[in-house]
């Protein structure tokens, strides 16, 4: 499947569906996609991303779109992720934020022993969001200057 099959594949199912969260899963596949096409991606690459999306059986007809199509979306952002180095938007904030919210929980337990144990996790949780968040957007600046968000 080309990448302007896909396009156009996901662009009916979109027109075809009235449920809200279905469609969120339409248009993320068709900025996923839009992105792509924008890029000057290689010929090797672009046959590889379209032997990726043969692969997923996109066209295969599954009861539960919503279910199935968020179960692909997530291969497919994978693959690009793997094999291309592509990531979406907010891919390192996200993982940054929870990472230090695990980091504050132990901060948390640490410094609880001064502080009343709840107010010593409440700041260490609070205080490892905030490192998190300001390591992963400085990462997905970095990413954005690389050009390998999506």
């Amino acid at each position: 499947m080309t990448l302007q099959e896909a396009s156009n594949f996901f662009k009916s199912l979109k027109n075809e569906t009235n449920k809200k969260s279905e469609i969120k899963i339409y248009e993320k596949f068709l900025y996923i996609i839009n992105a792509l096409q924008s890029r000057e991606l290689s010929n090797d690459e672009i046959k590889s991303i379209e032997s990726e999306l043969d692969n997923l059986n996109l066209e295969s007809n599954i009861g539960n779109n919503k279910k199935y199509f968020n179960k692909v979306l997530k291969q497919f952002k994978e693959y690009l992720k793997e094999k291309h180095s592509l990531i979406s938007a907010g891919y390192y904030t996200n993982i940054g934020i929870s990472s230090g919210a695990a980091f504050g929980v132990v901060l948390g337990v640490v410094f609880g022993a001064r502080f009343e144990r709840s107010l010593g996790l409440a700041l260490g949780i609070s205080l490892g969001m905030l490192i998190g968040l300001f390591i992963g957007r400085r990462m997905d600046l970095q990413a954005k200057a690389a050009g390998t968000i999506l």
